[in-house]
Order: structure tokens, then sequence, then C-alpha cells
């Protein structure tokens, strides 16, 4: 059996990830982590599903790394964690996908197109990139299980999604409504409001606005405003659409704003006009220098038009005024064309009057409905009523209504030219920006009719639909919705339960998200989804809605046999059967479904409503549907106390009854989730239907715990994309650098909820500064523990009797696991991959390491050689389980490299062993403070001779530090040897009072002083700026300094201010914090021989190192003499030689060049040297 630990001649962490994946395949690891824990308390993590019909990207990879950091975490604490994989496999993206791919549009379906033969080609089109999902999935080590994942277009999960709606039926919070609803044309579908509050969909766009004029009629309601009048009259109405105005039916004003009455010109026709808009926007459409102008004097073509004030009114004194149709294309049927009042009304913008088009916007249809103003509507040819714009997003054409409906309210003649047009240029892919819009021909030809005040282009925010990136409308929809406002109160209470993470992503963009909360709009007038479960009679009387596949069947067993089906369509299914096998013998989408026809309960005939779901109602619904709840349930799966499961044996339906049931226990251990994690953009999309869903049918929360995390931008901040060339390309990132690398970068560089510019410069800086680090901290130790034998056979050395540097790496190292572990307990990655970066490169390697090299390289194995072999072991084989949750590769690998020589652990991979505890009374705080300054004391020494550009090899005399008190210099005294040793000091002088010979300047910290006492920094920073030689020193020794500024005592930190040393001649000086360190740079004779000797070492080392000699090799040495070292190798010899291992160091005058190697030992000189293995 070998005994000897694996040494590496490199660190190829792409190989490894090779390497390890393979080895979990082999021994089937990811299973085991799961059998191991059966009977556990269990963990429930919900995958929020992916869609295969689109590439996985690099932000995928940040994405699952969060998700199976936390989750193999809580493997390693011993939970059964449930984790099933799932396929989002409906809606939109994949519908639109597909339309492209087959070159048709909506309109082409179940024409040129069968809708079964487009949804069999959604279903090919939405599993397209499976296999690079898996594959991106099994390399990059994200743990999830995909044995039986859940698929949304499964018949059974269709079947779950069917019960819930069908509990939400039964609780009335599902009910048919006509309103004015966000719609995509481009799309073909109506959208609900969380869909148009996705990340981007509001834009800035720069469009055609109009300030429109409505010519008053005058008569017995509209006298008193013609008074004074010598023109017409007209009120002034400002839109951002153009396009709507020919909807137009009524004017809205604010019954407490004023409004004036104002004789003018119209600046493009120059005719005279008298205008009333409200009295605070006077001069946004009027230039008050223009009032001194004379009415009389004004001419056509001037550029300043006068203007005078005749009159002023409240707005309810308008209201009921008639005015003109303002473009006669098409009549309304019913009262129409008057002005109304409505609160809604702002004088922020615009004129303080509303052009109200009630088919085109919410507060528009609610206001004329209020009033009883008609809406401008067509009657189509099939006789449904129609707005004039249909869902292309075209002026209807005159073809399309019916005959009856055009000779009698449709103006020919006028609307021709302007029909078929679409209403913005972004639905017709022939049109581009630079195309004149329909607005901008409806205001030209306003401008000609004298019915345009001012026409311009104005900035403003506009939805986008989320998938087609094109602008929506607002529009009146036939549509399904969910009673969410009846819950409200229940949702934000149930969040302020949660922990999010941001916080203030769950108070803020999501909390203030459900305090505005409207009913959710369910219907989609699409085809490729779940379909709407309910059939109404066609006088919309009577209607069912259906819960499961049983319900459907004795529902069709009952048509059939009224006569109203010929047969029974699913014939075939056996109900109770929840094979797949079974289920796959029906399909429950459309266009099979349409066909079946119910009886009600009165005997009529009952269709199917038309419309799909909203996917997003499929994506929340996964928690009960990706178990084919409550139909049924794993057999044993364990429940949050441990206790085995069991088949559902009651009804679902009756909730409390189902809850103490052995099925409801089942259920317990696998609702809610303890944790999710997918980008901020679900906010307000899965995140929302998660929490919305769970709330209606449980009154609980979907999940318990939750990362938002951010963006994955390049490294200047933009977004990826493959047009712009800037997109990381996943699978070549993992073949080049392997998972680890991409993953601790990743989780490192920013908080999960912050946006992360990514730059492969920074993957790279973690491959060497981490796992480089680790790497050879491992592979030295791994060297001279062979090299000594050592398989930690021998018995454990108690912590207490470990020299004091072992006692403190090992404290360090007990205060590491306890921030790691509370680090991943508060889903915080980033925190714990810092601390064990910090804990390797700082620590571990670049002091507990080089500070106990001695003791591996030479000597006896004795207590304090095999001390030090058990205390790296320990670090060694402790971090391999810290860093396990974030990079799963390396740290197996070195787990099982420890394991397998020493056998102290039995788990055959560090993902199935237990999580480190921190053993408190391993941890000295005194001994942590003591190496901590000895750390800073030696950085700061360091510092000062790269200042000075002094190596590190060149001995200096003496560093003089000032004591602030009696206990910092018993903890510098006790760490002084270490000092010295570091930075090559020979002692130490401490000086009591350095006022005389340090001089030190201070200035005032505005970053932490500026926040707490803001107007009198001013004072502050002059009092501080005033400090003498003493202030300064009793503000380092006490740690504060009371201020008295303008009566208020204020007590000054040493964090509140910046202190700094002034050099004094021969010496460097530094502080940080109260430290103050003064360095001696003169150099004695015997100063610089040493430095040259310790030169030649390092020389002679990296020779042997380069030469492949075994670290126990003996040598001999031969140096050509030079003068200007040849005093320093004399005197420094036996040093030279007993630092090398050389049994002899001889100098010669000259030496040949073969065989032996040039250096450089001080600038300008040279030494050949020759090293030779002893025989």
């Amino acid at each position: 059996m070998n005994n000897k630990f694996q040494v590496y001649k490199q660190l190829d962490l792409s190989q490894i990830n090779k390497d390890v994946l393979k080895k979990w395949e082999d021994d089937d690891t990811f299973h085991k982590s799961i059998t191991t824990r059966e009977g556990h308390q269990t963990f429930v993590f919900y995958e929020g599903p992916p869609s295969a019909n689109g590439m996985p990207g690099i932000h995928h990879v940040m994405a699952r790394a969060i998700k199976d950091t936390i989750c193999r975490y809580k493997t390693m604490k011993g939970y059964r964690v449930h984790r099933k994989a799932g396929w989002d496999t409906h809606g939109l993206p994949v519908e639109l996908g597909v339309e492209k791919m087959l070159g048709i549009t909506k309109d082409d379906i179940g024409k040129t197109i069968s809708v079964a033969e487009y949804n069999k080609a959604c279903r090919t089109e939405v599993m397209k990139y499976t296999r690079e999902w898996e594959e991106l999935t099994r390399r990059m080590g994200y743990w999830v299980n995909m044995d039986d994942p859940y698929i949304t277009y499964d018949n059974r999960y269709i079947e779950t999604v069917w019960w819930l709606l069908k509990q939400l039926y039964n609780k009335d919070l599902l009910y048919k409504g006509y309103t004015i609803q966000p719609f995509s044309p481009a799309a073909g579908t109506g959208l609900s409001s969380h869909e148009l509050n996705q990340p981007g969909c509001y834009r800035d766009v720069k469009d055609t606005t109009a300030v429109a004029q409505f010519k008053a009629i005058r008569n017995e309601k509209s006298e008193f405003l013609f008074e004074n009048v010598d023109t017409d009259l007209y009120f002034l109405a400002w839109t951002t659409t153009p396009w709507t105005l020919p909807s137009n039916t009524a004017l809205c004003v604010g019954p407490k704003i004023t409004y004036l009455k104002v004789r003018s010109f119209n600046p493009y026709t120059g005719a005279p006009v008298t205008l009333i808009l409200a009295k605070n926007l006077l001069a946004t459409h009027f230039d008050p220098k223009n009032a001194e102008l004379s009415l009389e004097d004004y001419q056509v073509g001037d550029k300043k038009i006068p203007y005078k004030v005749l009159a002023e009114y409240a707005g309810t004194e308008l209201e009921g005024v008639k005015y003109e149709q303002l473009i006669n294309w098409v009549k309304p049927k019913g009262d129409a064309f008057r002005v109304i009042t409505g609160d809604f009304v702002t004088t922020e913008d615009g004129t303080g009057i509303v052009h109200i088009a009630p088919t085109f916007g919410a507060d528009d249809d609610r206001v004329a409905k209020q009033s009883g103003i008609s809406p401008l509507i067509v009657d189509d040819r099939e006789g449904k009523r129609q707005p004039l714009v249909d869902r292309n997003g075209r002026m209807f054409l005159v073809e399309n209504m019916s005959s009856e409906f055009v000779s009698e309210y449709v103006n020919v003649e006028a609307y021709s030219e302007f029909a078929g047009r679409f209403v913005k240029n972004a639905y017709d892919d022939t049109l581009t920006d630079d195309d004149a819009t329909l607005d901008i021909d409806i205001c030209v030809m306003l401008k000609k009719e004298n019915k345009a005040f001012k026409v311009e282009k104005h900035v403003h925010n506009y939805p986008h639909c989320w998938r087609t990136d094109k602008p929506i409308l607002y529009y009146p929809l036939d549509s399904w919705f969910i009673r969410t406002t009846a819950v409200k109160d229940k949702m934000i209470a149930l969040n302020n339960t949660i922990n999010w993470k941001p916080a203030s992503t769950g108070t803020g963009r999501f909390g203030n998200w459900l305090e505005n909360l409207v009913d959710w709009n369910l219907s989609r007038s699409r085809f490729w989804g779940t379909p709407l479960p309910i059939w109404r009679t066609e006088d919309g009387l009577e209607a069912k809605c259906i819960g499961s596949t049983e319900e459907l069947m004795a529902e069709i067993k009952g048509a059939v046999a009224a006569g109203v089906m010929e047969k029974n369509i699913f014939e075939g299914f056996e109900v109770g059967n929840n094979s797949k096998e079974n289920y796959d013998k029906i399909d429950l989408h459309r266009p099979f479904v349409d066909d079946i026809v119910l009886v009600s309960a009165s005997g009529k005939k009952m269709f199917r409503e038309p419309d799909l779901i909203d996917v997003w109602f499929d994506s929340g619904a996964m928690p009960y549907a990706q178990w084919h709840y409550p139909f049924s349930l794993p057999s044993t799966p364990s429940s949050r106390g441990g206790e085995k499961g069991a088949l559902p044996n009651v009804d679902p339906n009756d909730r409390e009854a189902f809850k103490s049931s052995p099925s409801g226990r089942v259920w317990e251990g696998l609702f809610p989730a303890d944790f999710i994690a997918e980008g901020v953009d679900q906010t307000r999309g899965w995140f929302f239907t998660l929490h919305a869903i769970a709330t209606m049918i449980d009154e609980s929360v979907s999940f318990k715990n939750i990362i938002s995390n951010g963006l994955v931008l390049d490294k200047n901040g933009n977004k990826m994309s493959k047009r712009l060339g800037n997109a990381i390309e996943p699978f070549a990132a993992i073949e080049d650098n392997g998972s680890d690398p991409l993953r601790w970068y990743m989780l490192t560089n920013s908080q999960p909820w912050d946006n992360l510019k990514f730059d492969m410069a920074g993957v790279d800086e973690v491959k060497r500064k981490f796992f480089g680090t680790l790497y050879n901290t491992y592979n030295f130790f791994a060297m001279y523990a062979n090299i000594d034998g050592f398989t930690y056979a021998e018995e454990e050395i108690p912590v207490s009797e470990r020299p004091e540097l072992d006692r403190w790496i090992i404290s360090l190292l007990n205060s590491l696991v306890k921030e790691v572990g509370e680090s991943y307990e508060s889903y915080e990655p980033t925190r714990a991959g810092r601390a064990i970066s910090e804990f390797v490169s700082e620590n571990l390697s670049n002091w507990f390491v080089r500070l106990s090299r001695k003791r591996y390289w030479g000597g006896s194995y004795d207590k304090d050689k095999i001390s030090a072999y058990q205390t790296l072991y320990t670090c060694l084989s402790t971090i391999a389980k810290l860093m396990a949750p974030i990079a799963p590769f390396y740290s197996d690998l070195l787990y099982t490299d420890l394991n397998k020589i020493t056998g102290k652990e039995t788990d055959q991979s560090v993902h199935l062993a237990e999580f480190p505890t921190s053993d408190e009374s391993l941890i000295n705080t005194d001994l942590e403070q003591k190496m901590d300054l000895a750390q800073k004391a030696s950085s700061m020494i360091l510092a000062l001779r790269r200042k000075e550009k002094l190596k590190v090899r060149q001995p200096l005399a003496k560093i003089m530090v000032p004591v602030l008190n009696p206990e910092f210099k018993a903890h510098f005294e006790a760490v002084k040897n270490i000092i010295l040793s570091e930075v090559n000091v020979k002692e130490v002088e401490y000086i009591t009072d350095s006022e005389g010979i340090i001089k030190k300047k201070i200035k005032a910290n505005f970053k932490t002083l500026g926040p707490k006492y803001g107007k009198l920094m001013k004072q502050i920073s002059g009092e501080i700026a005033a400090f003498s030689q003493h202030n300064i020193g009793q503000l380092e020794k006490s740690g504060n300094y009371l201020l008295n500024i303008e009566g208020q005592e204020i007590l000054i930190g040493l964090e509140d201010v910046e202190i700094q040393t002034e050099d004094i001649p021969g010496w460097l000086v530094a502080s940080e914090g109260g430290l103050t360190i003064a360095l001696d740079i003169n150099l004695t004779e015997e100063l610089k021989q040493e430095g040259i000797a310790r030169e030649f070492i390092n020389k002679i080392q990296n020779i042997r190192k380069d030469s492949d000699f075994e670290v126990t090799d003996r040598i001999v040495l031969k140096i050509q003499k030079h003068d200007f070292y040849n005093q320093a190798v004399t005197n420094f010899s036996e040093y030279i030689r007993t630092q090398t291992l050389a049994s002899e160091l001889i100098m010669l005058d000259q030496l040949v060049e073969e065989n032996s190697h040039l250096v450089e030992i001080d600038a300008d000189v040279e030494a050949r040297i020759q090293v030779i293995r002893n025989s």
C-alpha cells in the first residue's frame, strides 16, 4: 500500500475538474449524499426551472453556484437536501422562437399550420438545448436531482396546476372581467402587471406628442364660456399617443383645478383662437413676456404670439360642456364628446385637461364608465365589438368591419387613408425609425385643420413587452383574473417573515410591489401552454372548473351520455394510475382539450374558455406540481423532523385533516422551501407567483430564505451579448480554468446580490492567489511529510502542549470555522469565501508555514516537528471542508489526498463528510491579538524596506517602537522574535516618550466624522489639525480624545483621524492605527556582508531547485572570487554551508562556464557558482 502523500508537479484545475467529476460518477457520490442522510432533518431547495430552448450563459454559472453552495453546505451539516431539477417548457419565449423557426406569425396558427402541429413543434423546440444544460450542470458541479425532473408540459404537472386553479375558483379568487389590460401586439397576447414590471420593460422613448384643440359646442350649457369670445373656443388636451385621438370620446378636468380662458392665435395657422387650459400650466404654453403684446398687432408667422387671459373657471364649472369630435373617422354608439371630471387629473404636465379614449387606458375606461361616456367601438364581421385598433396593432381594416356598422358609423372617405396603418412602427418589420409614424401623420392632418396647438418630440417612459422588446398597448380584453388583492395584507405579512438577501429587495422592490398590488391577469391568447380548465355555457350563466383528470373523465362520461360528445377522447386512461406511461395516453394541451364539450347542470353545452394561463403561474405552481401534488407524493421522503413519510391516504381538499395525516407529514418535508435563489429579474416574476400561490392555497410562505442575485456584466459594466462580442462562453471558460476558479471568483468578488463585472483577469488572479497558494501549501506539506514518513500515526499532541505558533493558527482556524459556518447559515457565501481566502493566503501560507519552515526542513523527528505536521494537516483538512460548498472539485481532491494516507476519516468524499464545528476552548483571542500585532508590524516594516529598495535579505540593525501602554509592550515583547526574524532586523528598542524623536501630523477623517457631525466638520477639522505632538500621543495611548465644539462634547477615536509620521535622518517611520515604528536604515560593514551571504544562499537554493535536487541532497559549493563579496563569503562561510546543505565551500580564482551558473548578487555584480551533488 502506498503511504506517500501525492505530490504534484503543477496545478491543473481543468484536469482536476474532469478527474473528480469522473470519481463522483464512478462512486455515485451525489446519490450517496442523499441516501446517507435518509431519515435526517430535511432542507428543501426549489430549483427555478430553466427553459432549454436557449443556450446557457456565464450568468447561469453564477446563479447555480449560489444554489449549489448552500445545498452542499446543508448536506455537510447532515440535512437530507431535496433539490429536484425541472424544465420550464411553456410560454412566449418558446412560441416566438418556434414562429421564427417556422417563418410564421400567430395569425397563421390554425390556418397554414394546425394547432396540434404547432404545439408539437413547440414541445420539440423547448427541449432543444437539454443536452447542453445538463452538461453545464454536470461540468460545473451543480448537484441537483435530474433522475426525474419535473417538466411543465407533463400532463401530471398540468393536473396539479388545474387542481390549484380549482382551489382558487372554489375560494372565489378566480373571476372574469372585461377591462383595459397591457397587451403585446408583437406577441399577440395580454400581459400581467408583473410581466410588465420585469427589469428593462419601462424604457425612455422619444415620441411625437400633440396638444390638440377640441372645439367647444355653443349651447345653453356652454354659453357662459363664450362671454367676451370673438373666435372659436377650444379645450386644449395633451397626449403622448396621438394615434389614440381618433378614439377620443371625452375630456376630463380636475374638479379642484383652476382653469383659464385665453385669447391668442394658433401657432401653425395663425387663426385667432380662444383656449381653455389649467392656470398652473399657462406659462408652459405661453411665454409670459408675450402677455404685454397687442393682439391687434399680430401678423401670421410672427414668432412672438400675444395672448390675453379673459376669465377663470373652476373645473366643476366646465363639467358637462359638449365639444365636436376631433377626428370624425368613426362615430361612437351612445353618449360622448363632453367634459367630465376625474380626481386623477394633475397639473404636473400637459394642459390640465386629459383626452379620454376609454378603449386604451384603465383610468380612461374607469372615469368614462362613471360618467356614462361610451367608448369608441367597432363591430367586426362576426358581430363582435372591437376597439378601433386591432390586436396586431393596426387601425381596424374597413373590410373587417360589419357592413351595417360601416354604413352607419364610418366616414369611409376620411378613414380609408389611415385604415390598416400600424400605430407603432415597431409592429411593422418593413418600417424603420426613419419612416413617418401614424402619430406624425395624424399631427400633420390636425395642423392643417387648425386642430393642433403644439406638436413636438417628447421623451417619456413607456412599457415594452418583456419577450419581444416591442412597445405594448393598453387594450380592452375579456380576461380571467386572480383576485390577489383579496390576500394582499396576508401576502405582505408573510413577506415580512422571509429572510431576503439583500433585505432591501424584500422591503423595497418586492415589498413595494405588494403594497401596490393589482389583480393578476391570468389569461393568455396563445396556443402552447397550460389551458385554463374552465368550461362555460355560451350564455355565460353556468361554469365548471375542472381540478383533476378524475373529475374531467367523469364529466366527459356525462357528456357522452348526454349526447354532446360522440366518445371519450381519453379512453384508455386509468384514473388513479399516476405513472408517466398512463398520463402519456392523454394530452391536456390545446387543441385536444378544446374538443371536449361538457354538459351543464341544466343540460346545456359547455365549451372550454379558449385562454391559456400565464406561464408564470406554471412556474409558481412548481412547489406543488413538481411532486404531482396532491395526487401522488414520494413514498419515503424524510420530514423536517426526520420521520418517514407515506403516500396520501386522505382527501387533500380537507386541509386540516390532511396536515395532521401521515401524508401531511410527508408534505411537511417538502413544503415550503427553506431556500431559493434566482436573478433579481425574477422579483416580480417567479418570486411573486411562488409567494402569491402559496399564500392563497396554504396561507403560507413558499420560501423562507432567498438570495436575489444581481446581473453578470462585462468588465466595463455593460450587459453581455453575442452581438457586442463581450459574452463569456461558459463551456470554454470551464474547459480552460475548471469550474472552481469561476465559482470562487463569482462568489467572492462581490456579494451575490450586487452586479458582477466579470473579468477573466480576476479568475486568473483567483487561480494564482488562492488556489495556487493552497496548492503550494499542500505540496510543501506532502513533500516534507513524505521525507519524514508522517502519516498521522502518532498520538495526537494536545493543543495545549504545542508551540505558540501552532496554538495561534489552531485558534485562528477555529475562529474561521465559526465565521464561515455563520456566513453560510446566514446565506452570505461571499463572506465565507473571503474569510477562507484571507486565512489561506495571509495566515496559513504567508505566516504559519513561512515561520515554521525550518521545523520541517531539518532536525530530528521530534515532538515539535510532529506538532508542526499535525497542525498543518488539520488546517488543510479543515480548509478542504470549509471551501467544499463553493469549490467542490479541488476541495474533494485535497480532502481525499490527505485522508487516503492517514485514514483519519472514512468518508470517500469531502461532500459526504461532516462540516467542521468550532471548538471555542481552542480560540485564544489574546494570542490572536498578539500575532495580529506581529503581522501588522512586519507588514509596516517590509513596506518601509520597499520604500527604500532594501531587500529583505539585507539585515538591518534596529527598530524603535513607542510604547503606548504596559499591555502593548507585553504583547510586542511576546512576538518580538517573530517580527525581527520576519523583517531581518537585529533588535528592537522601546521608547516611552516619542514626542521629541518622532514627529507626526494629524487630520480629520471626513468619511467617519462627516456623517455624524455634518455642519460642525469645519470646526472639528480645524481643532484636530491644531493638535500638538502631546495631543496626538494622548489620542494614540487612550484610543480617544474629547473635543468641545460650540458647547457640544465630541469624542474622537483613532478611526476618526489620519496620522502620518515624518522620517528622521537615518530612519524611516510609519504609523498605522496606534502603532508607530521607526526603522534604522544605516548599514554597517558587518550588516552588508551578512546581506551578501543571504543573497548567495537564496541563489544557491534556486539552483538546487532548478537542478531537481532532493531537499535532503548534500552538495559541494564552488564560487568564483570577486573583490565585492570575497570577505563576506569567507566570514559567513559556515552560515552559507549550513543553510544550503553544503559539506564544502571552495573559493576559486576561475570557474569554467560549463556546469556553472552566473547569478546576480548586487547591482552590476555577478557571481559564478558551481553546485555539485555529493555522490
